[in-house]
């Protein structure tokens, strides 16, 4: 049994791990919503490759941390696409400062885009997904929602949220041939671990057993697995592709 010619929703998805994940999927034939908050140029250069590959491609414009525009996003792509059976929720943000210094606007801004944004996109499709009994929602996590990390409180509470989320939600609707996991990088060759000055790089590859940073292959190709059929009895769970990192 093959996903070739399921629809998926990548939110977030014009660069870094996004863009990974839509390479990914359409070498497998899903047709491909491809979400961005702002650089449509980015987004369209996705769509471009996708449809290189054979496969139909939107970009599709909305922040997810707004339901309204969440709204609008999904009843466009099931216009254009005619469903949605796969959501990638990736779309995320940083902003570090240590809690005695952080704004309250910093920490809801984060957790209102990488928490509120997967509850917003989550609860869009999944009624569609439970009228057909099929579906796969995979949140692009980090380890740092699981083992904290000075400086992130914000991310991490966010991160540590869309976890539990995600677990409940598996619960709620595994009857239904639906699966929920989390997908948890460690440090991944992107543009922020390419801004790192080199002595914290150092810092970081010493804790990483396999001493490397991964890539965003390494992220999307467990997506991609996650997304197939091959992963139909996996449900709940959380995988960590981060070389062993010890925070």
């Amino acid at each position: 049994m093959s996903i070739h010619n399921k629809v998926a929703l990548i939110t977030g998805g014009s660069r870094g791990i996004g863009r990974a994940v839509a390479v990914r999927l359409a070498r497998d034939g899903v047709k491909l919503a491809i979400n961005y908050k702002s650089d449509r140029e980015s987004a369209d250069l996705v769509v471009g490759i996708a449809n290189k590959m054979g496969v139909e491609a939107l970009a599709v414009q909305a922040d997810v941390s707004d339901s309204s525009q969440v709204d609008i996003m999904v009843d466009q792509i099931i216009g254009t696409l005619g469903n949605v059976d796969i959501l990638v929720n990736n779309a995320g943000i940083i902003h570090d400062s240590l809690l005695m210094r952080m704004s309250e606007d910093v920490w809801d801004e984060v957790l209102n885009t990488n928490l509120k944004g997967s509850y917003n996109c989550t609860k869009a499709v999944l009624r569609y997904m439970v009228r057909q009994r099929w579906g796969r929602v995979i949140n692009v996590v980090s380890v740092v929602g699981i083992e904290g990390n000075p400086g992130q409180s914000n991310y991490a509470a966010s991160k540590a949220g869309v976890i539990a989320f995600s677990r409940s939600i598996a619960k709620e609707v595994a009857s239904r041939n639906i699966t929920v996991n989390s997908v948890a990088p460690g440090y991944i060759s992107t543009e922020i671990v390419a801004d790192l000055n080199p002595e914290f790089k150092e810092l970081i590859l010493s804790r990483i057993p396999q001493n490397k940073f991964g890539t965003v292959e390494d992220v999307s190709n467990m997506v991609g697995y996650l997304a197939s059929e091959e992963a139909n009895y996996i449900t709940g769970e959380v995988i960590r592709v981060d070389g062993g990192i010890e925070l």
